[in-house]
């Protein structure tokens, strides 16, 4: 039986999209999601939709490959112009996330990116931006994205302590990120975000504000701050579950987040959105706010 849409109107077998769905749609701005699940490790609180190499290895063989990834995905965009007709809105932001999207080759972000472009178009002034661990990339990639449309990127750095990263199983070392940034500018990506969480088991007010101290260090123009949240399922969870680290409270998080306010305020980004800052209104991330103020999106 196929499934059905809120309203209670059946799923159209072809993927054409309903009526309610396409209304106003030329009055709104166009955004897609390009999804990458390859993680080199399982980071133990993340239950985002990722896999290792071996996850994805079957009694048959491999399930999907990296090698392939990028002209799949590319299929899945070329179905969405086929579903969405002769829409003429070009697009206006492009999120590749993950997962590691940087586990791929450069020039397969860029081969997603041309997919999009080449069936939709891009608006003059479009957001392109990939996630990154900074692991995961070195001068040359960053060059050779950049070069080949993205103009934002987003690095995942979480802490600038080694013991907090540990018990996040965060393969990279400190300090990465933040030379990361520096690589990014370098190769001339004038949008740049680190990643944090906060209230993880272990972690101090102290070594909380020296994580912040780093990113300002480092120089983004932009910082997301997340509350870490303990998923059932995760490999954290079960750690905790089993008394081996403690659960934070959220005492804890609501004061690591004024915190974060304060030093991020004070060093002149503006808090926009609950986790986000910018250091103005061209450096927040128009993907996000998109989601936000409900304008469409596409993900593939």
């Amino acid at each position: 039986m196929p499934s059905a849409l809120p309203d209670g109107e059946p799923v159209p077998d072809d993927g054409t999209l309903p009526a309610p769905a396409l209304a106003g749609a030329a009055d709104r701005p166009l955004g897609f999601y390009l999804h990458v699940p390859y993680c080199a490790t399982r980071c133990g609180y993340c239950d985002f939709n990722t896999y290792t190499a071996t996850e994805l290895r079957g009694t048959g063989g491999v399930l999907a490959s990296r090698d392939n990834y990028a002209e799949t995905l590319a299929d899945e965009i070329r179905l969405a112009r086929k579903v969405l007709g002769d829409d003429p809105r070009p697009v206006r932001t492009v999120f590749v996330g993950g997962g590691t999207p940087t586990l791929l080759d450069a020039g397969d972000l860029v081969r997603m990116l041309k997919a999009v472009r080449d069936e939709f178009g891009l608006a003059e002034d479009a957001e392109i931006t990939t996630e990154a661990n900074p692991e995961s990339v070195d001068p040359a990639y960053l060059a050779a994205l950049r070069e080949g449309g993205f103009n934002r990127i987003s690095f995942g750095m979480q802490s600038a302590r080694q013991h907090v990263l540990k018990v996040l199983d965060r393969t990279h070392t400190p300090g990465r990120p933040e030379a990361c940034v520096a690589e990014a500018r370098n190769a001339g990506f004038e949008h740049v975000n680190l990643d944090l969480i906060y209230g993880t088991p272990g972690e101090s007010d102290d070594d909380w504000r020296a994580s912040l101290d780093a990113v300002l260090a480092a120089g983004p123009d932009h910082v997301s701050a997340y509350a870490l949240i303990v998923e059932e399922g995760t490999q954290l969870a079960r750690r905790i579950r089993r008394g081996e680290v403690p659960m934070t409270d959220d005492d804890v998080h609501a004061d690591r987040y004024l915190i974060a306010d304060e030093v991020l305020s004070g060093a002149g980004f503006e808090w926009y959105e609950v986790s986000n800052w910018a250091t103005s209104k061209a450096g927040r991330c128009l993907h996000n706010e998109l989601y936000w103020r409900g304008a469409d999106w596409w993900g593939a």
